[in-house]
């Protein structure tokens, strides 16, 4: 059996993974890695937390010897995308990475896509060229990488005139396992300066980057994700205990990944990715765009498809928010800490609490939105508290807003798609819990198929497409390597409070949107 060393670069850490090329994960090691998050709206990683948690997990991976290495046949990485490293001609960082949630760059979104005839925003000729090239716009949330660059380029211009190249994360990772500072044609979608009208000779477009105005030289030149990059580095191979001249897969971010190793690779398969962030996402053989809902197809990591791109952008995020400041915060670490089981009783919490919640409702709306609506200006919280408002009934809120998120957007999706959703492959960290995967069943009305191991699906999607690349499997192969662990129907008992109360969750948006504005904008 030969295997393939799978890594993927979460915004909580990476998973090292040792996956076989039917994709059976042998075995995976976690190391944290912290989030700055700033004032202003910036949110960075430092690039040697990365790598020093990517070594560190590597050898307590490799030293449990479960295979001998020389069936190792190759590396796949994966990552958080949407993020900006800029490095010098030796792929070494200038400076923090830039991550997916960082907002500073907004203002100078609006000085590139605004104009005298605008719409939302967006000056129409300007829009009309975007989409028609990208079938995308930038989003006015300054949360793209051409927002990070435009940010750099005004704020702190020494770094981004002294920068050879600006790399996503999964490319960083790439360009310091080989030397070559390349992006795939997926990873360079959010800069909004390719062509993607054929998935097969995605390129820069000459318009598109004097729109952007941003330089060509300083991004990568692009190629397919699966494509071999070369051989690992000599001295980097030693420092990782990898055999010499091992195989680097140009790979994909985390949203393609997923979507490969949730099993639903056919076009109009939907899974629903449940971690630090959300989305709801299928592959399609059509490039189109939703700008109303901030929805494109773009080019995936399967050559001749597109995936459907969305993103919500706290789920996982929403538990982490209850356990560190609501239920277990700070001033109680004194009296022990934190449970490490803190996950799994909140899941017993809301196992026997009734649905609704009491009528209470949860905006999971923490960090700004995305889709199914672009506001980085809304924020969530609970509605409709009392003083018989039990904290078990909060706890169960948390679960059931994130899940009204979810089937707001799903409307949005079947109409995308032309066809109505009949079951959803449900991948990621929140899909551990039984508990969150029927609450997504009875509130979206769809029969939800929770992916065995689900938090591996990124890793396992990433070592699918090294196992493609290298002829050992076939796309069509895949959907007969992933196993169900379980199937989850909605529970009609539940239908009529839960339409009603996603009515509400809707209502309370668009009720309170000028709320919003007003309370957050920039001062």
């Amino acid at each position: 059996m030969k295997y393939i060393l799978a890594i993927d670069l979460g915004t909580s850490g990476p998973k090292v993974a040792l996956v076989s090329t039917q994709g059976e994960v042998i075995a995976y090691e976690f190391e944290a890695i912290p989030t700055i998050l700033l004032a202003n709206g910036g949110a960075e990683q430092r690039p040697d937390d990365w790598w020093h948690a990517i070594k560190i997990a590597t050898a307590r991976l490799l030293d449990r010897r479960l295979i001998a290495l020389e069936n190792l046949v190759a590396i796949s990485c994966t990552a958080q995308w949407s993020g900006t490293v800029a490095v010098d001609r030796g792929a070494r960082p200038l400076m923090n990475a830039i991550v997916w949630m960082d907002a500073r760059g907004a203002p100078y979104i609006d000085r590139i896509v605004g104009g005298p005839i605008a719409l939302q925003g967006y000056d129409v000729l300007k829009l009309l060229t975007w989409v028609r090239l990208t079938a995308g716009v930038p989003t006015r949330s300054g949360k793209d990488p051409i927002a990070h660059l435009l940010y750099l380029k005004h704020e702190v211009p020494d770094i981004y005139r002294s920068a050879h190249k600006f790399l996503e994360p999964k490319d960083y990772l790439n360009a310091r396992l080989t030397g070559r500072l390349a992006a795939s044609y997926d990873s360079i979608t959010m800069h909004w300066v390719t062509d993607t009208r054929r998935t097969d000779r995605v390129d820069y477009d000459r318009r598109l980057l004097e729109m952007a105005r941003i330089d060509r030289d300083q991004l990568p030149d692009l190629c397919r994700a699966i494509d071999v990059l070369g051989p690992i580095k000599p001295e980097v191979a030693d420092e990782l205990g990898l055999p010499q001249k091992t195989p680097v897969i140009a790979g994909t971010p985390d949203v393609f990944s997923a979507a490969i190793g949730s099993g639903a690779v056919h076009d109009g398969e939907v899974h629903l990715y449940l971690g630090t962030s959300s989305w709801l996402s299928c592959h399609v053989s059509f490039k189109k765009s939703d700008l109303l809902h901030n929805m494109a197809s773009v080019p995936s990591a399967i050559p001749g498809h597109y995936l459907l791109l969305n993103e919500q952008e706290c789920a996982g995020n929403c538990l982490n928010y209850l356990r560190d400041n609501l239920i277990y915060p700070d001033d109680e670490l004194s009296t022990g800490g934190r449970p490490t089981d803190a996950y799994q009783r909140f899941d017993a919490i809301v196992e026997q609490t009734a649905a609704g919640s009491g009528q209470v409702i949860f905006l999971p709306w923490l960090y700004g939105e995305r889709t199914p609506i672009d506001d980085p200006l809304v924020r969530g919280g609970f509605f409709n508290q009392s003083l018989r408002t039990t904290r078990a009934q909060l706890v169960r809120a948390v679960f059931e807003g994130v899940a009204y998120n979810s089937r707001w957007l799903l409307k949005y999706v079947e109409q995308f798609i032309g066809q109505r959703v009949r079951a959803i492959n449900v991948v990621g960290g929140g899909a551990k819990s039984e508990v969150w995967c029927q609450i997504h069943a009875d509130v979206l009305n769809r029969t939800m198929r929770q992916v065995n191991d689900p938090l591996l699906a990124s890793v396992r999607g990433a070592a699918f497409l090294a196992a493609v690349a290298l002829g050992y499997l076939s796309f069509d192969d895949i959907p007969q390597r992933i196993q169900i662990a379980r199937t989850y129907e909605p529970n009609p008992d539940n239908r009529r409070l839960y339409d009603e109360l996603f009515a509400e969750f809707v209502n309370l948006y668009q009720r309170n949107k000028p709320i919003y504005a007003r309370l957050n904008r920039v001062r």
